[in-house]
């Protein structure tokens, strides 16, 4: 459900000003003790941040996929640490039960996701299966009105503080590939699941991911997501939309980074001038401005393709692909210009240059994106 435009205006107008006042003042200090401040995660349940994807029935914000690219641009201009404290509310934590989740359980858990008391976390990577996730080999035998859950899963977000995790197991061991995964809904209070310590990563200190492993954690049948064998399928149709998410959050930090470089170049001098007036200064500008441009046009057209109802997971992979690719080549343009004052932690450039080599990962590598992109380009005959 689209907002009228005035009320899109007005959100995305809070989310610019909270992000400016209140987000990018902290940012050195959470990097520096990888920690998100609670009184900042208590403003984003305040602005609806937990819920920006939520239907309304629910408490959620309800934003169509445009709109929600929208803001996650503006959150992209401070650092990603901050966004992953609700993403997962937004994106792959709650779109699976969004999408194929039954009445009962969507009144159960999704007006908690919304406000944000609710803190969810995706569950598909494990040790053996990461790009290739239809080798998931985590088990749930059904046993009687119950699924027995064994088996680990590796650098999962926000797992440290979830309260909810969509887990990915197979159900039906008979089967390879993704035909007999299943999907299910599993709080963290039930017994025989444990979390592991936050990782030690090379950036966005102040989002964590941990392992998670199951140990005879007994689910109830009535907490599996969708139909049996239907899990895989649940987590590509989840990852499309988070795809696209990712891609916008990639345009905003682009865009942060070039008006850092701007004000960085026009200020700085050398021969006797403001770097920004040297030509090959100047193209690095240029290129970091027009792949921007284009990663946000074919983010926004593809959120635009989405709402309409269109099949789009060959053009949210290529918009996963190139956006993230290309605020790596933005970051590294950035450290260039902002020359040895980039190379330091004290102008914040390392540090994202740091922090946005994970989009080139999570959520469908670069190479699997490839791989979808040639494989459904390959299905329409061109």
């Amino acid at each position: 459900m689209a907002l009228d435009a005035e009320t899109r205006d007005q959100l995305i107008d809070t989310v610019r000003r909270f992000v400016t006042e209140r987000l990018r003042p902290l940012e050195a200090q959470v990097s520096e003790t990888d920690t998100m401040p609670d009184d900042v995660v208590a403003e984003m349940k305040e602005l609806g941040l937990f819920g920006l994807s939520i239907p309304a029935e629910y408490g959620g914000l309800d934003l169509s996929m445009e709109e929600e690219c929208l803001v996650a641009v503006e959150l992209g201009r401070t650092s990603p640490a901050f966004r992953s404290a609700f993403g997962t509310n937004v994106g792959i934590g709650s779109q699976g039960l969004v999408m194929f989740g039954t009445d009962e359980q969507k009144t159960r858990y999704l007006p908690g996701i919304a406000s944000g008391d609710i803190i969810t976390s995706f569950a598909l990577t494990e040790p053996e299966a990461g790009s290739d996730s239809a080798s998931v080999q985590t088990r749930a035998t059904k046993d009687g009105d119950a699924y027995v859950l064994n088996g680990s899963k590796r650098y999962i977000t926000n797992a440290n503080k979830a309260h909810l995790f969509t887990v990915m197991a197979r159900t039906d061991p008979s089967k390879p590939g993704g035909g007999g995964v299943s999907a299910f809904l599993v709080p963290r209070d039930l017994p025989g699941l444990s979390v592991g310590k936050p990782e030690k990563k090379m950036g966005q200190q102040g989002a964590h991911i941990c392992d998670v492993t199951f140990d005879n954690v007994r689910v109830p049948a009535e907490n599996r997501l969708g139909a049996e064998g239907e899990g895989f399928k649940v987590a590509m149709q989840v990852l499309d939309r988070g795809r696209l998410h990712i891609s916008a959050v990639c345009v905003g930090v682009a865009e942060r980074l070039i008006t850092d470089c701007v004000a960085y170049a026009s200020e700085r001098k050398q021969f006797g001038q403001a770097i920004s007036q040297f030509q090959l200064v100047q193209g690095m500008i240029a290129d970091c401005k027009t792949e921007t441009l284009a990663a946000k046009a074919l983010t926004m057209e593809t959120a635009r393709k989405r709402d309409a109802g269109q099949g789009v997971t060959m053009e949210a992979a290529a918009a996963k692909y190139f956006a993230s690719e290309m605020v790596g080549r933005v970051a590294d343009k950035a450290v260039q210009i902002f020359g040895g004052a980039g190379y330091v932690a004290d102008y914040g450039i390392e540090r994202f240059y740091r922090d946005v080599r994970i989009f080139r990962i999570y959520e469908g590598t670069s190479q699997i994106q490839q791989v979808v992109i040639a494989r459904e380009t390959l299905k329409r005959g061109g």
